[in-house]
């Protein structure tokens, strides 16, 4: 009999050992590695009572929990490159019924997908829930013409070849995202396949069915994540700042002397202002040597490290000796020296002239650039957070 405080769970399946991308599941997309998205979209639909990542591997083992997913340790002879997810699904669900835990309802999530939409999950969850369907999977609509090759030449799978029409007068078809499946768990059980009795489409916009089995789909989604992932409140307890490119528009004047001077904006002034007076503790984190940098900080009443070539072990400190915990920091940074820095902070943040390597670690991308608004849009977004909350 099915526990009443756990009608459905969700399970994410992510094994260590890709070979198309070595650690593609906790590559990070837009700044997060992508078990903790697949993690986050679970926790996001309220009918989902527990996220379970079942993994033979300790990094995303570390990662999962700490997204506040619990962890399935997968047997190793059911974590090689032939192994199925049924199998990894079926034996999650061994363990959780060793618990005493048997859901009515499985999601089974991939990470893979990196842009799931929570909003459907939950709906194909709760239509299982109710009977409507047995199981469901996410797609999207598509009026495209689908071909296959053959001896006799290219035929037509779902049009004929001699008639081409409109779109308005053809009936559309579904594509399967990859990114979520929910299904009854008895008859999961039963047949060992995730396709079986009254089968459901939770429909999903296009955007949602990126799917990452190369380097070049892992790219694409780092490009469309600062796209789809929205203007959401950057909700921090810090906030750690580059200087050049950030502070400045990484220029410099010289003159006739050598006497260098940059260019800063009134309007981040205000902003880092409205931060300091909230109590969000802030620094300006630069490799540059120039006396500039401090006085700068000086100026704007904030703590300054410079000269500094290891941002990344300078930044750890930094947060050990305030008491801060790195995923509730906030990075903001524009080349190639900041991407360690970007990499092991919970906010990784870039202007949008970044380098793109620098580009490529980002959570948020911002609007506005260096020297020209950029840190009075992030400061804004951090208060909103803040308000929010």
């Amino acid at each position: 009999m099915s526990s009443p405080e756990t009608k459905a769970v969700a399970i994410i399946p992510a094994r260590g050992g890709s070979k198309g991308v070595p650690g593609k599941n906790i590559a990070r997309v837009g700044g997060v590695p992508l078990v903790t998205r697949a993690v986050r979209a679970a926790l996001a639909a309220p009918s989902i009572d527990a996220v379970y990542v079942s993994t033979d591997d300790a990094a995303i083992a570390a990662v999962a929990r700490a997204a506040g997913a619990r962890v399935v340790d997968r047997p190793s002879e059911i974590a090689g490159d032939t192994a199925t997810s049924e199998s990894a699904l079926l034996h999650a669900l061994d363990v959780l019924a060793a618990d005493g835990i048997e859901p009515r309802v499985l999601a089974f999530l991939q990470a893979t997908s990196p842009f799931i939409d929570s909003a459907a999950l939950d709906s194909a969850v709760r239509s299982v829930l109710d009977g409507n369907y047995d199981s469901m999977f996410s797609a999207f609509e598509t009026y495209a013409f689908l071909w296959a090759d053959s001896a006799e030449g290219a035929v037509g799978v779902n049009h004929d070849r001699s008639f081409r029409p409109r779109r308005q007068d053809r009936e559309p078809h579904y594509q399967e995202t990859g990114a979520f499946y929910v299904m009854e768990t008895a008859g999961f059980r039963d047949r060992g396949f995730r396709f079986f009795g009254r089968v459901g489409i939770a429909e999903v916009e296009q955007s949602a069915g990126v799917e990452i089995d190369a380097v070049h789909e892992l790219d694409l989604a780092r490009t469309l994540a600062s796209f789809l992932d929205g203007m959401e409140p950057i909700d921090v307890d810090a906030l750690v700042m580059d200087f050049d490119g950030v502070h400045t528009d990484d220029t410099v004047s010289v003159d006739q002397h050598g006497v260098e001077a940059v260019r800063v904006s009134r309007s981040d002034g205000m902003g880092i202002g409205k931060l300091r007076a909230s109590g969000i503790p802030m620094l300006i984190l630069s490799k540059e040597r120039n006396p500039v940098v401090a006085a700068r900080g000086a100026k704007l009443g904030i703590e300054v490290l410079h000269a500094v070539d290891d941002k990344a072990t300078a930044l750890r400190e930094w947060c050990v000796g305030h008491g801060l915990d790195l995923e509730r920091v906030a990075y903001v940074g524009n080349d190639v020296n900041d991407v360690p820095a970007l990499e092991i902070v919970g906010w990784p943040v870039v202007v949008p002239d970044a380098h793109p390597d620098a580009a490529r670690a980002a959570r948020v991308t911002l609007t506005r650039p260096g020297g020209a608004g950029a840190l009075r849009e992030l400061a804004e977004r951090i208060l909103v957070a803040r308000e929010l909350g």
